[in-house]
């Protein structure tokens, strides 16, 4: 096995960014330093070639032609789909492409949602949730009566277990769960809440849109029942996404939209759907978008998923090493770096996230500041929003400098201590 000094030897990250080329250009007279890689990713020229080449040379819809075009068409969408499923262990037609994690979500919500909870049921979430894990089944729960448990989290920014094991004494159906907050950063401990979930005959649903771009997934290895995450951040292009679930539960539930693909006959009086995964996918699918995600799925698995986690750590330990010596700013979530992914959230005392965002984007630097679709986590911790700066596989050590040295011009800006 590689050790983690071999691995950074390695890991070559100037020869990753000569593949991206936004990442050479200069914002407000300064280099680019892009930190909103949680929000979306930069996309390597290997990505952006491979919607060219198809618009240039492939361009057709797919499935239903006979013609050279439609079939190659129709193999490179099909193989994208493999890339992805394999990228995350599991079987082609287990995935089913979506726009993105959200709609996957709003998917189980509606097909297996509907179909299986009645009133007094349970559905037990947390309060670091996305609120794409949060609406989707605020409105279920309208639909159909079932009833909402939030899991909080310790001051540490962690899952609290204990809570979460009360929950479950509930016998709750589903338990709705993120991999990694895009908030806190945390991971939490997927593999153990599934198995504890289906001890009690719980359904697991994990928003992996901030886990699959950053570490190795293995679905197989988790057990969850579903998992939805996003291209956009993790290289591919916008609009597309993906949602795994177990072959059984996406033969039994009925279809998300109605239209034309995801059928095999047609009546004046009924239909029949088409197999899985395309009885989910009805009408003409984003397939150039598809085949971008493919390309980065090849592109991760080039440089490796481990080599980018542990790349990952070592810009948020700098990171956190850093913010945490500045007497002025807040930091929020786990300290140690091996609990959480390449983020880090944070706030001056007397400053407003959004005038430090601003303040950085006069030196280039693009960071996040809001509630970040998480107004509960932000309730928690007692703050109308949060700066947020998340790493990706081409960011730098310099770049993390840069970064907390720009912090000054916040200070210069509005006074050391807000005066």
């Amino acid at each position: 096995m590689m050790t983690s000094l071999q691995t950074q030897l390695k890991y070559d990250v100037e020869a990753i960014r000569a593949d991206f080329p936004i990442l050479q250009r200069r914002v407000n007279g300064h280099p680019l330093v892009y930190l909103d890689n949680a929000a979306t990713s930069q996309k390597p020229r290997q990505v952006i070639d491979a919607l060219v080449h198809y618009y240039e040379f492939t361009n057709a819809n797919v499935h239903r032609g006979l013609h050279t075009l439609a079939e190659e068409a129709t193999e490179a969408y099909e193989s994208a789909r493999a890339k992805v499923a394999r990228f995350i262990g599991a079987e082609p037609e287990s995935v089913v492409f979506t726009r993105n994690a959200t709609e996957a979500i709003n998917l189980v919500a509606y097909a297996w949602g509907l179909a299986n909870l009645k009133s007094g049921d349970r559905i037990v979430l947390t309060e670091m949730e996305h609120h794409s894990n949060i609406v989707p089944w605020q409105l279920i729960a309208r639909l159909t009566g079932a009833q909402l448990h939030y899991v909080p989290f310790t001051p540490e920014g962690e899952m609290d277990m204990e809570a979460l094991d009360n929950a479950l004494r509930q016998e709750p159906k589903l338990v709705a769960i993120v991999h990694v907050s895009n908030v806190l950063g945390t991971v939490n401990p997927v593999e153990e809440i599934t198995r504890k979930a289906h001890a009690v005959g719980a359904k697991v649903l994990i928003d992996g849109a901030q886990a699959v771009p950053h570490k190795p997934v293995d679905v197989t290895r988790i057990g969850c029942d579903f998992y939805a995450f996003s291209g956009h951040k993790m290289l591919a292009p916008t609009g597309i996404g993906a949602l795994y679930a177990r072959r059984e539960l996406l033969e039994e539930m009925p279809p998300f939209m109605g239209g034309g693909s995801m059928i095999r006959r047609v009546t004046h009086e009924f239909s029949t759907w088409a197999d899985i995964p395309t009885k989910f996918e009805a009408g003409t699918p984003n397939i150039a978008d598809a085949i971008g995600f493919g390309a980065a799925v090849d592109y991760l698995q080039h440089v490796g998923m481990e080599a980018i986690r542990q790349h990952e750590q070592r810009l948020t330990a700098e990171a956190l090493r850093l913010l945490e010596a500045e007497e002025d700013i807040v930091v929020y979530g786990p300290r140690d770096p091996q609990r959480r992914c390449g983020l880090v959230s944070f706030n001056f005392k007397h400053v407003h996230p959004h005038d430090v965002a601003q303040v950085l984007d006069a030196r280039g630097i693009a960071i996040r500041a809001g509630h970040h679709c998480c107004q509960i986590i932000m309730r928690r911790l007692d703050v109308t929003a949060t700066a947020r700066a998340s790493f990706y596989l081409y960011n730098t050590i310099e770049e993390i400098h840069t970064f907390v040295e720009a912090l000054d011009d916040v200070r210069k800006v509005f006074g050391k201590y807000g005066g």
